[in-house]
């Protein structure tokens, strides 16, 4: 069974799958040992982790780069943010090609205008494509998948854009006339109103999908009695909590001038030695260098 059709699987087995963001492999494995249904091989981590705002700066190469890297270290069906596709509908059938070939199950393409800046910034500037013009990348996407089980989501930036529910489910429904399996909808408040609201008047037939970074409250007892949402993507836990360990370790390391008592606090050189899969190196080795 491949990744797609088990990721499809893990959704109609049960109400809800769980999705978390992944900016490397070895955040892709913690994150399957945690327990997660799915991967999120996302553009905000990866551009964070490279030290720049999440603004299209961040190829498509080196985001494939990582989704490879991530494809080759653990089972988990990995969603791909695609951002707006990287161009027109002819970018989107070269990129969709590309993301199933490195390992991809499915691609979140979102219907703002390239280049795009991240939702959740301050007065950022949210351009919406015509919606006509986002469903001919939606067609594009279908019509160049070579696995019918790889999922095409179409994400909505109606909300972000301030532009309002009637137009979000608007949008929603025109995507999804055009071929998206799921919607992801997106919203910028600091409560979950407007996603509960807005899956409340969707009567479309396509499943939603959430990213809860704003609306943190929105967790996964509230998201089941809605019963349209089935996936929820963790977007951006994982750097964050990457940089706060970071921050506050390298602090102490400076502040008590040495590592002599953060080091109880951090992981054994040992755990990374597991993570990495040391003793199956040191096998082969034993094994095969003579």
């Amino acid at each position: 069974m491949s990744p797609a059709k088990r990721l499809r699987a893990r959704m109609a087995k049960t109400s809800l799958i769980h999705i978390m963001a992944a900016h490397s492999p070895l955040s892709a494995i913690l994150a399957e040992e945690a327990g997660f249904d799915g991967l999120w091989a996302s553009g905000f981590e990866l551009s964070a982790l490279y030290g720049l705002p999440d603004m299209s700066l961040i190829s498509m190469t080196q985001h494939l780069d990582m989704l490879r890297a991530i494809a080759g270290r653990t089972r988990l069906p990995i969603v791909a943010d695609i951002d707006t596709g990287y161009g027109n509908a002819i970018n989107v059938i070269h990129a969709i090609s590309e993301y199933e070939r490195a390992g991809a199950s499915a691609v979140v393409i979102e219907d703002k205008i390239f280049p795009k800046v991240t939702s959740l910034v301050a007065g950022g500037r949210q351009e919406l494509l015509r919606i006509e013009e986002f469903q001919g990348k939606i067609k594009a996407a279908i019509a160049t998948r070579q696995d019918p089980d790889f999922l095409v989501i179409a994400r909505t930036e109606a909300l972000i854009a301030d532009l309002g529910q009637v137009e979000a489910l608007h949008r929603a429904q025109a995507y999804v006339e055009a071929g998206a399996d799921m919607i992801l909808i997106h919203s910028k408040k600091k409560d979950p109103s407007e996603i509960e609201s807005f899956s409340r008047a969707w009567t479309g037939f396509a499943p939603l999908v959430i990213v809860p970074n704003a609306y943190p409250d929105l967790n996964a007892e509230r998201v089941k009695t809605l019963g349209n949402i089935r996936m929820m993507i963790y977007g951006n836990s994982g750097i964050r909590a990457a940089a706060t360990a970071m921050q506050e370790t390298f602090r102490r390391i400076l502040a008590d001038g040495g590592v002599q008592n953060v080091h109880k606090d951090i992981l054994p050189v040992e755990e990374i030695f597991r993570l990495q899969k040391m003793s199956e190196i040191k096998a082969a080795e034993a094994r095969f260098l003579c």
